[in-house]
């Protein structure tokens, strides 16, 4: 690489929508790594077989373990990909889990044949540390080091600094992954690197600012007040990892400030049934249990002092698939308030179709989302046609929509256009050149224009 060159910068997915991510940071012709190698959801989605060559890739570095950044690892190994996949400590005890349950949605329920997938998953792991660097082994003189930072999406999020060069004529790219707001629960907000000659940045709610956490955790309260109120269900899509969680840890700070409150007449919060229908989001949920290490200080001292955040007593946990059959039927039957938390969170598939095919057309029911819903999914056709009592298709099945539709965009695990701007504006040296990646065109090009208001020194790719 000549002194007066940067990098390239190649984009296999992700680039002009928000599922798919996957970045090729080319050093020269014989080296590059990818940053993620996610699955398509919705709208644009592709088939996920790797259609790029890959002899040049000397790395894959994950920035989280969200399908739509680490989904197509098996593809890729598939491909012949052998070399090291770099990660967060905490994101190398939570891959695994997804990358079994993604072979057993997609590709095969082969016993024999996911335990050699993730054996080979675990020879080419290599778990980092975060804020330390590490040299990426390359052919010939090229230099290339990356160092992983707290990103504020889910447990082990990072974003990615890299190196590339040596000493003065060090270029350094940074590619942002998914950036979490300010105060997630469980999560201390990401902090801004000092310098980058490129940044590579997320845009996902780039035309919108989300509510304050005491806001939203307000609006959460009133919502499910409201919508219990008529002994309905409440149903939550939610992915099984990192929303789950955090929707786990804001439900019970409300049972822990108004446990004796009623809901309705005869049900108070601290007896009220809270569902969790997803065996994996089970498994995510201890996992994080173990990872208490990298919590944040307010649940640290949650947990210090005796409660449990993400295992309360009102919580119930629906393992097998006839134990789910069983619970919609009972909730059916009896009229009972309940909150349900199940995936997937874009209703694309998973247990929660089968709740909104038995619930979406009774009045008594709420949908609550509080997360993205990309174009051409259930969530978003649901989200945008149930308020004009529209309907759904669901495995090819019309579902007619007569259930009251929430949004609740401060629960989004993605930073808004203030937190986006500020991730910029708070580095010591400004980046030259800013790509907007992983957002529809309308908030991209919001984001965009923003930040040539803002940073008009940094030349803004879209």
């Amino acid at each position: 690489m000549k002194n007066d060159q940067s990098p390239e910068i190649i984009h296999h997915g992700g680039h002009h929508q928000v599922t798919g991510s996957c970045h090729e940071l080319v050093v020269d012709e014989k080296n590059s790594i990818l940053i993620d190698c996610g699955l398509s959801q919705g709208e644009g989605s592709h088939e996920p077989e790797i259609d790029f060559p890959i002899a040049r890739i000397r790395a894959l570095v994950l920035t989280h373990v969200h399908l739509d950044h680490c989904g197509r690892l098996p593809y890729l190994l598939a491909a012949g990909f052998t070399g090291p996949i770099f990660c967060s400590e905490p994101s190398a005890l939570l891959l695994p889990l997804v990358i079994e349950d993604g072979l057993k949605v997609g590709v095969t329920r082969n016993r024999r044949l996911i335990e050699l997938y993730l054996k080979q998953v675990q020879l080419q792991l290599v778990p980092m540390s975060y804020w330390s660097w590490r040299e990426i082994s390359l052919s010939g003189p090229a230099a290339l080091r990356i160092k992983l930072q707290p990103a504020g999406h889910i447990l082990g999020s990072a974003y990615v600094e890299c190196g590339v060069g040596r000493g003065a004529n060090e270029k350094r790219i940074i590619f942002s992954g998914d950036l979490g707001p300010p105060y997630t629960p469980l999560l201390g907000a990401p902090q801004s690197p000092y310098r980058a000659d490129e940044l590579v940045l997320e845009s996902t709610y780039g035309d919108r600012i989300h509510e304050g956490r005491k806001d939203r955790r307000a609006v959460l309260k009133k919502i499910l007040s409201q919508a219990l109120a008529d002994c309905g269900v409440v149903l939550i899509p939610a992915f099984s990892i990192g929303r789950t969680q955090e929707l786990l840890y804001e439900i019970e700070e409300i049972i822990h400030r108004d446990r004796r409150a009623q809901v309705v007449p005869g049900v108070s919060w601290d007896n009220l049934d809270i569902i969790v229908d997803s065996p994996l989001a089970a498994r995510f949920t201890e996992a994080y249990r173990k990872l208490m290490v990298y919590w944040d200080n307010e649940a640290r001292r949650k947990s210090s002092s005796g409660r449990h955040p993400l295992s309360f007593e009102q919580l119930t946990t629906i393992d097998t698939h006839a134990e789910h059959l069983a619970t919609i039927d009972y909730l059916k039957r009896n009229r009972r308030p309940a909150i349900i938390v199940a995936a997937s969170g874009m209703c694309t598939g998973g247990r929660i179709v089968n709740y909104l095919k038995a619930f979406l057309g009774e009045a008594a029911t709420d949908v609550l989302f509080v997360g993205y819903q990309a174009k051409g999914t259930a969530g978003r056709d649901i989200q945008q046609y149930g308020p004009q009592g529209g309907y759904v298709r669901l495995n090819g099945e019309k579902i007619s929509i007569r259930a009251a539709i929430h949004t609740v965009s401060g629960y989004s695990a993605h930073a808004d256009r203030d937190n986006l701007l500020n991730f910029i504006g708070r580095m010591r040296r400004l980046p030259r050149k800013i790509r907007l990646v992983h957002g529809e065109d309308d908030a991209r090009n919001a984001l965009a224009e923003e930040i040539r208001t803002r940073y008009p020194d940094s030349t803004v790719v879209i």
